[in-house]
């Protein structure tokens, strides 16, 4: 019985444990493009031009500047990098238009971005978003 015991406290401290470094993981990826701004596009699929966008990653958040008129807010970001590359994810939403799911790369000083609009009672649409660093 008294090892039982042990077994279940240790299992539970175990378990804070790791709850306790989820955060640091989730904020260590995303400072990976923490402080970084990226300047370029926003553009729907099929068409030639779009809205001017700036991109900006700060404090774990994500915002694009193209979508604030469209009451999209930031979001958290996640992002790995895999050698000289850098993935990122992020969902921004807004109230009247729904979702945006961003997945994309940062290449040196180039982010790309595959961006999807979820709009409820509608087909997604699909864009595309690019940036070269701001200085």
């Amino acid at each position: 019985m008294r090892m039982q015991s042990l077994r279940t406290i240790f299992l539970a401290a175990a378990g804070a444990f790791a709850l306790a470094l989820a955060p640091r993981v989730i904020g260590a990826e995303a400072s990976l493009l923490d402080g970084k701004s990226f300047v370029g596009e926003f553009v729907q699929k099929g068409k030639t031009s779009g809205d001017k966008d700036t991109i900006i990653f700060a404090n774990g958040r994500f915002r694009s500047t193209a979508c604030d008129r469209y009451g999209y807010g930031d979001a958290a970001y996640k992002a790995t990098s895999e050698g000289n590359t850098i993935r990122f994810e992020a969902e921004t939403e807004s109230p009247r238009y729904g979702k945006l799911v961003w997945k994309g790369i940062v290449k040196g000083e180039r982010l790309e971005s595959a961006v999807t609009m979820l709009e409820p009672g509608r087909a997604p649409v699909d864009h595309r978003a690019w940036g070269d660093l701001k200085r």
